[in-house]
């Protein structure tokens, strides 16, 4: 009973979470003058993150990572084809160009330079570490110039949407405690449903092993869906997309290579499979988002493709 409480309690505290996070995000967007897709891609991708860098930063301390790149991979695969799928198939988004140039493109090659770490040897060494972070550091510099570079006109845009608005500007203060509060709802709601889904698929008799592969997993995750869906009914499509890329470019870059430099990474071959998947999908489905959105028969298709996925997890 206690974990059904759990799950319900959790949801609804994602839930509200996000709602205050995406406008919190979007308010600080307005605030600073810059786009939107960078609030997506920095603070709303790394927020969301939190819950794969704590298990994976964890498990390198108490030299147990070897999960850390499965929870990794999941969580991305996860991340396009569940939270951007549904995202898509909730409301059709409508796709960036810079993200559709730069950050998409991005994601993949950070896939690609993923498997050619762990192919050869089956382990993620403290100096591919090393590089992993000297990448992201470059990246989020990159974004953050380009984005300065386009402040002033953002800023015009802003100030003429704000005064199309009914309702006044958010100020700082709303906007750091809509932020920080969201983000706290979403993070504990986020555990609170784990521990709820794991007590009732135990009781239901499922493995540990399953439950490791699907709940866990995907529980690390929920706080980019729920972030992701809630930003894309609000027609916040660039801080919905931002999220699932951004939190990607995240997970790989910065988690995995922080947790590589704390203690090398052991990695099983299944893991050379579920790379190649999350190379082909994240190619595969960029096709369509390239014509400028991502809409709705896509979105189902990639959903569809994620539960095919889990069932393959099952069985393996």
């Amino acid at each position: 009973m206690l974990s059904f409480v759990f799950l319900v309690i959790g949801f609804a505290l994602m839930i509200w979470g996000a709602d205050k996070f995406v406008a919190g995000a979007s308010a600080l967007a307005r605030k600073l003058g810059v786009s939107p897709l960078l609030i997506g891609l920095t603070i709303v991708a790394f927020g969301t993150s939190m819950p794969e860098l704590a298990v994976s930063v964890t498990a390198a301390l108490r030299g147990a990572n070897e999960i850390a790149v499965g929870n990794v991979v999941g969580s991305n695969i996860f991340n396009l084809l569940m939270v951007a799928g549904l995202s898509a198939a909730v409301c059709p988004l409508v796709m960036d160009k810079t993200l559709l140039r730069r950050d998409w493109p991005l994601s993949i090659l950070a896939a690609v330079l993923l498997l050619g770490a762990i192919a050869p040897d089956l382990t993620i060494a403290r100096w591919e570490g090393v590089v992993l972070l000297i990448i992201f550091a470059f990246i989020l510099t990159y974004q953050i110039r380009t984005a300065l570079r386009n402040r002033e006109q953002l800023a015009a845009a802003a100030a003429e949407a704000e005064a199309e608005e009914a309702e006044a500007p958010m100020s700082a203060a709303m906007i750091g405690v809509n932020i920080l509060l969201g983000l706290a709802c979403i993070v504990i709601g986020g555990q609170l449903a784990v521990n709820g889904a794991t007590g009732i698929a135990r009781m239901f008799g499922l493995s540990e092993t399953l439950i490791g592969l699907t709940i866990v997993a995907m529980g690390t995750s929920l706080p980019e869906l729920v972030t992701s869906i809630v930003a894309a009914r609000k027609g916040q499509n660039d801080i919905a997309m931002g999220n699932v890329i951004g939190s990607n470019l995240f997970n790989i870059f910065l988690i995995l290579g922080v947790s590589s430099v704390i203690t090398p990474i052991p990695v099983q071959a299944t893991s050379i499979v579920d790379c190649l998947f999350l190379i082909a999908i994240s190619a595969v489905f960029y096709l369509p988002a390239r014509k400028g959105k991502l809409g709705r028969v896509p979105g189902i298709a990639m959903v569809a493709m994620y539960a095919v996925y889990t069932v393959y997890l099952i069985m393996r």
